[in-house]
């Protein structure tokens, strides 16, 4: 499958996101920047403004020879007015031209008639600043122009600006290159997920670094072979079933064809042939269907008095014939789980000791305990399993003897391994000293041993029976 086409992909959003972070970051540095050095100017001027002020107030001299005593800036004049007459002004340059400009002249008169000796009015320079102080003769006023005063800060504005767009420009060059890098393992990813069909799921990802892309792979490659390893485990079980349905529909259908229909006694026998195989079909199905509920691990949770369970299923395995059944030990401890299904693998191996061990010999059951696990076996007395075999008793239709009088469908004890794997646990086999087999189930105590954190343990007479699957 092609990947589907965007207007926009996620590299361009994510570049646009982490370049407009960074545009607005520097807009707002620039602009509190800007605002703060406006205000320390314009403070500075009115400062100077109060200055010129008090130094008039105490002065006694003509408001004339006032202004040929300053010395005038490059962003300020003074100039002495009186009634809207200039009588003496700065000169310019140095200074400001302010005694030339009649309608800031006569802006002040107004102003100063109204009362207003400080403020801002406007004049052919721009926005300016004035003070006006009393003084024998009139009145000296000075000007100071916000606009000049502000050059400075205009021009860094214009400097940071340019060199903000510069470093955007190199963010997002640099930007596109890492997000480039950062979405490779991703378009990677997607590749090797468009390549893998259902006959082929062997395709890896490698994965580079230690960070959480590497991590993702590293769980996309986990979970590719948890697929892989149940589409296998789906096929086998489909060849196997297959092969298994074949044998009974073989003996019905050549027994149909060979059959008498005017002869009672042979449809009598091909009947009752036609039903003994239904009814194994009938067991296979059963034994598939409990196999796909444990391996969809659709348990139940309850805390569970081994020794109970050890007692119980003596109690159960008792009513199989042809054997002496014993406890041999308990364990007094607990574990969490299924208790019926528990007593369902637990019962499969005693059924499948029955079968395999000769008439009359004692079988035992037991459990016993240590800190991490709890372990519930069955030892029997038979010709045992040669070390070379055992790998193969718990695969799915794989049977170590097929002789006459042994029945079931084949999946008893891959049952029973599934049972414990869905605990947490394993099966084992091992030796019984004097000859035959032991074998036991292996499940996590799993903080069962808590007593406080858990409920009630179930007791021996609570555990339901479950023979389905020991066919």
């Amino acid at each position: 499958m092609s990947p589907a086409t965007r207007p926009v992909s996620t590299r361009v959003r994510l570049l646009g996101a982490l370049l407009g972070v960074v545009l607005l970051g520097m807009i707002v540095a620039g602009g509190v920047t800007f605002l703060v050095q406006r205000d320390r100017v314009l403070a500075n001027a009115q400062r100077q403004l109060d200055g010129f002020v008090a130094t008039v107030a105490t002065s006694d001299e003509t408001a004339a020879d006032l202004v040929d005593a300053v010395i005038p800036g490059r962003t300020d004049g003074t100039l002495a007015v009186d009634d809207a007459r200039v009588l003496a002004a700065t000169p310019s340059p140095p200074g400001l031209a302010v005694g030339d400009d009649q309608g800031l002249v006569d802006a002040l008169d107004r102003a100063i008639t109204d009362g207003r000796l400080t403020g801002r009015l406007d004049s052919t320079r721009g926005p300016v600043m004035y003070a006006a102080a009393a003084a024998s003769g009139g009145y000296v006023v000075q000007v100071i122009s916000i606009d000049q005063r502000m050059e400075l800060v205009a021009l860094s504005s214009v400097t940071y600006a340019s060199t903000a767009l510069a470093v955007l420009v190199v963010v997002g060059a640099v930007g596109w290159f890492v997000t480039g890098r950062l979405f490779s393992p991703l378009r990677r990813l997607r590749d090797t997920a468009d390549s893998i069909t259902i006959d082929d799921l062997g395709t890896r990802l490698r994965a580079h670094g230690n960070d959480e892309i590497s991590d993702l792979t590293t769980s996309v490659n986990s979970m590719l072979d948890r697929l892989a390893m149940s589409v296998e485990a789906q096929r086998q079980l489909l060849d196997d079933v297959r092969h298994e349905l074949k044998t009974p529909i073989t003996i019905v259908r050549g027994h149909l064809e060979m059959m008498d229909p005017a002869d009672p006694h042979d449809v009598e026998e091909t009947r009752q042939l036609g039903i003994a195989e239904l009814d194994r079909l009938t067991r296979l199905v059963d034994d598939i269907d409990t196999l796909a509920d444990v391996e969809a691990n659709a348990l139940s949770s309850e805390v569970i008095d081994v020794a109970a369970l050890t007692d119980r299923v003596a109690e159960l395995a008792g009513a199989l014939p042809g054997h002496p059944w014993s406890v041999a030990q308990r364990a007094r401890v607990r574990i969490a789980g299924d208790a019926d299904r528990l007593v369902q693998a637990w019962l499969q191996l005693a059924d499948n000791a029955a079968k395999y061990t000769p008439e009359a010999t004692p079988i035992e059951i037991g459990s016993t305990a240590d800190d991490t696990a709890a372990h519930l076996w069955i030892r029997d007395h038979g010709p045992g399993i040669p070390p070379a075999a055992r790998h193969r008793v718990f695969r799915r239709f794989d049977r170590l003897s097929t002789r006459r009088g042994v029945d079931g469908s084949g999946l008893g004890l891959s049952i029973v391994d599934a049972i414990a794997k869905a605990h947490g646990g394993h099966c084992s086999i091992g030796d019984t000293p004097g000859g035959g087999a032991t074998f036991t189930l292996h499940i996590p105590l799993t903080g069962a041993q808590s007593p406080a954190a858990l409920p009630t343990p179930v007791r021996a007479g609570d555990v339901v029976m479950q023979r389905e699957a020991t066919g």
